[in-house]
């Protein structure tokens, strides 16, 4: 019997959204075009600032490796889904619903530890601006990382294994435009109690340990610069965190929301959409708009760019 029920489940069905023509059509070139700004903005931030020297930081290096994490998890997501808004079938492979969840996983698993490093950066930045460049070597930027690529693909490759311990016979129907974890749990005939409490053992201590980093960071920052006499060093400070703390307050408001438990997968498709799709989207324009140092490399590059010609 399981051996039939795994024959059955090679293939899910990705419900997504409406099966309405007009709004098909509206919603993949809405969604089309958010890809195509997202992949622009992101490897065009990630190409500028392996290009500009003097973006050769630990705070750009960090978001050059968070912007790559956006493209990664927009490629996972949205490729697919636009594919599915024509597809009859709106079929996918248990091995591809098993990847799309791999690298889901590995991007929110890095943004989280990226944001934390950036976040210390910042706190080194303000709270000890003469020890930076030893508390925050290129060293020990690298070695972050590092670290981070290789705690976030031990995390993703723990869950996607417990993933392939369930069978799915319930359904073959998944109610979402993604393969996602929980979905899949309501699908499977195995008990995936196991899994749950991987979760706790594995995702809760990476949430809290990143949580109360950035939280840690920025309450001394906000201790340092209370303390400061001069209007002109407060708002240089505020300056160089806003885009930072704009876009960690996003992302975990969006985190927050988009793993509470919940028991019927419609609802969370709005949160999806947002954490998933509309975050990489902002993340370009949050650090780029504000920021003095890289719009003078946009315009370097641009204009070096030009010469050439």
């Amino acid at each position: 019997m399981a051996n039939e029920n795994n024959s059955l489940t090679t293939e899910f069905i990705l419900i997504g959204f409406t099966d309405h023509p007009v709004l098909k059509i509206l919603l993949f070139l809405v969604f089309f075009a958010i890809y195509l700004i997202t992949m622009v903005g992101n490897l065009g931030l990630v190409a500028l600032i392996s290009m500009e020297h003097r973006l050769h930081t630990p705070m750009y290096i960090f978001l050059g490796n968070l912007a790559l994490m956006d493209s990664c998890c927009s490629c996972a997501i949205i490729p697919k889904m636009l594919e599915n808004f024509f597809s009859e079938g709106k079929m996918i492979s248990l091995y591809e619903c098993m990847a799309q969840f791999y690298f889901l996983c590995l991007a929110e698993t890095a943004d989280c530890f990226l944001l934390a490093a950036m976040a210390y950066d910042r706190y080194v930045a303000i709270c000890s601006p003469l020890q930076y460049h030893t508390m925050m070597s290129k060293k020990l930027c690298i070695q972050m990382t590092i670290g981070t690529f290789i705690a976030s693909n031990l995390h993703s490759m723990i869950h996607v294994g417990l993933l392939l311990r369930l069978t799915f016979c319930r359904s073959n129907q998944i109610d979402h435009f993604f393969c996602d974890i929980l979905p899949l749990y309501r699908l499977s005939c195995t008990d995936p109690y196991i899994n749950e409490l991987m979760i706790y053992i594995f995702s809760m201590p990476i949430q809290i340990f990143t949580i109360a980093t950035v939280l840690f960071s920025y309450i001394c920052i906000l201790f340092t610069i209370f303390k400061m006499t001069s209007k002109e060093g407060r708002g240089k400070a505020f300056s160089t965190c806003a885009s930072h703390f704009l876009s960690v307050s996003i992302f975990y408001i969006c985190l927050l929301m988009y793993i509470r438990p919940f028991e019927e997968g419609d609802k969370d498709i709005p949160v999806a959409i947002f954490y998933i799709i509309v975050i990489p989207l902002l993340n370009p324009f949050i650090y780029s708009l504000r920021n003095k140092e890289v719009i003078n490399g946009l315009k370097k590059c641009m204009k070096n760019y030009n010469i050439v010609k």
